[in-house]
This record gives structure tokens, sequence and C-alpha cells, in this order.
């Protein structure tokens, strides 16, 4: 039986999985996709808010030439970290259930099952896209994730949302010849844009380069138009993509499946704020998967103490 079971191979499930190698525990990473499949996902072009030391876990030295990495040097740093330390790591194996069992937990996974005394849940937030719940959605045209702007060369795109992602996209996608046009459900841009990108949408829409509908929403999509619905009216334009940057959340019903208990307004998982302990003894929390629908709550910065913090907890009570 291991000590500890870690659900998730992205930078918190390693800084658990580094933090339980250096305690002398036994343990295990499970990870659904590849190693920090988020942060793979991420855009090609992305560019970290944080800086390159607030990233670092395991006490191992993230180096950069910039005072702010980008995806690809993300992607090599915890490689690194995971490598060089002969991390325990199954890839592409997903965690189907988790049961409580005697003195320990039993959790099966798609390809076999496992016994572990303690088990850390740190999946993240990014599986799950925040739908629009239009009529169109389903159309291959609408895209939750965003990888490269190239794609979007000569195309008119409406790209809804106003936080970080969204802003990037409508950038990034103008400066390679796209036609975006923003819809934004509030008065203005988010407060929450990187300080160094927000003067930069905010000229692009003052001289127009970039359209914007504010306090406005997106109706219905088809094939090549979209409906707008704005202070002044239902208006409809030509479309070719639509970029739903309304955000991702994580697998709330996951969660409750294996005992998690929920808070019913913003689902936000129960735990002991001082050990990550969850409701369930031996089962712990770990990263951004701690605020529920307040996904802007956590970071990578902010949450890399829950591996020494649960670790020392388990530890206290062997």
């Amino acid at each position: 039986m291991l000590d500890i079971l870690i659900i998730g191979g992205g930078p918190i499930g390693i800084a658990c999985g580094l933090a339980a190698q250096k305690a002398g525990l036994s343990y295990l990473i499970v990870e659904k996709g590849c190693l920090v499949n988020s942060l793979y996902n991420y855009p090609s072009t992305m560019t970290f808010f944080s800086t390159s030391e607030k990233l670092e876990i395991g006490g191992i030295p993230f180096v950069t030439i910039s005072n702010k990495p980008n995806r690809a040097e993300a992607l090599e740093y915890y490689r690194r970290a995971a490598t060089s330390n002969n991390l325990l790591v199954n890839l592409f194996e997903e965690v189907i259930d988790v049961k409580k069992k005697n003195d320990g937990f039993l959790v099966t996974t798609a390809k076999t099952t496992y016994t572990a005394k303690n088990v850390i849940v740190s999946t993240g937030f990014y599986d799950i896209a925040v739908n629009l719940n239009i009529p169109g959605e389903e159309l291959p045209k609408v895209k939750h994730y965003y990888h490269d702007p190239h794609f979007y060369a000569l195309q008119k795109v409406v790209v809804v949302g106003s936080s970080n992602s969204a802003i990037d996209v409508a950038l990034e996608t103008y400066r390679k010849g796209a036609e975006v046009t923003l819809v934004i459900r509030d008065a203005d841009v988010s407060h929450r844009v990187k300080y160094w990108v927000r003067p930069d949408i905010l000229n692009r829409l003052k001289e127009g380069s970039i359209k914007a509908h504010f306090n406005s929403s997106l109706k219905a999509i088809r094939q090549n138009e979209v409906d707008i619905q704005t202070p002044n009216g239902l208006i409809t334009i030509p479309n070719d993509f639509v970029m739903a940057m309304t955000g991702y959340r994580p697998n709330f019903e996951w969660l409750q499946k294996v005992g998690i208990e929920l808070s019913q307004d913003k689902f936000i998982p129960h735990y002991n704020h001082e050990t990550m302990e969850t409701n369930i003894k031996g089962l712990y929390l770990a990263g951004v998967v701690c605020g529920g629908l307040d996904t802007h709550l956590w970071f990578i910065e902010n949450s890399r103490i829950h591996a020494d913090m649960i670790i020392g907890n388990i530890v206290s009570k062997k």
C-alpha cells in the first residue's frame, strides 16, 4: 500500500510528489494526460503573469532570461523537475473512482487499481469549459480552447469575454490579420487583465482596430453569422469563428462522486485551510481545484505551499 497517491501531474501535483519523496514516503502521481497537461494545452504564445521564482516548486530554481517565463520555458522547467528527481509518474491514466476502505483508499483508474493510505487531489480546473448555452454552440466553428493565432488569419472572429484569455486571443488574432469583435457582458475590459496588456487592448478599441460591444451577450451562432444582444437591440454580424473564452471549471461531479462536500453557491470544496484535508480523513486537495467556481483565487504561485502543508500533516500523523 502506498503512503500517498497523487491525482494530477500538474505543477502542484509534481510539488506534492517532490515533498513526499523528500519526506521518505512511498507515492505515485497519476495523470490522465501528458505531464503538466493543462500547461501543455495553454496557447503557444502564452506568457505567465507570475515571475519565474514564484513558479518554482520543490526548491528547484526556475532560471529564465526574461522576468516572466513563457509556456515553453514552463514546460521545460516542470518536465526537468520531474525527470531529474526521478519522480514516479504514470501518464495517460485517468482516475475513475476513489473509495474509502478501512485505513486507506481504493483508487480505480482506467488501467488498474491502487491502494493508498492517503490521496491528494490536484486536478486543476482546465478540463471543462463553461458553456454559453445558446443555439449553435455545438458548431465546429465555436472554440473554447485557443492554441495559435495564425489559424484565424483573414477570418471574422468573435471573442466572448473580457479577462486575460479573451484579450490575449483578441490581440493576437488581430495581429495575424483577423477581423475581431469582442462581446463583453460588463461595461469595461476586466481590471484583472495583465497590466502590460490592458493599455494595448484599450488603445486598439479606441482606434477601432478591434470592435467591442459592452453590456452585451452572444445570443445565437449560425454557420456564417452570429446574433449579439446589445444595449441598442439585437444585431447580426458576419462570422467565421467564435472564441468562447468564458472560463473553465473543476470537475464538480467527480469531486462529489468521491464524497467531497461542496458549498451550494460556488461549489467550493470543504477542506481544512491549515492541513488541506477534506471532510474525508486522508483525502486532501491541492492547487486551483480548491477554489470551486472562483478559479481566479488560486494560482501556482500561491498554492505551491499546499504540498508542504499536506505532506507535513501526513508525516505528523505517522
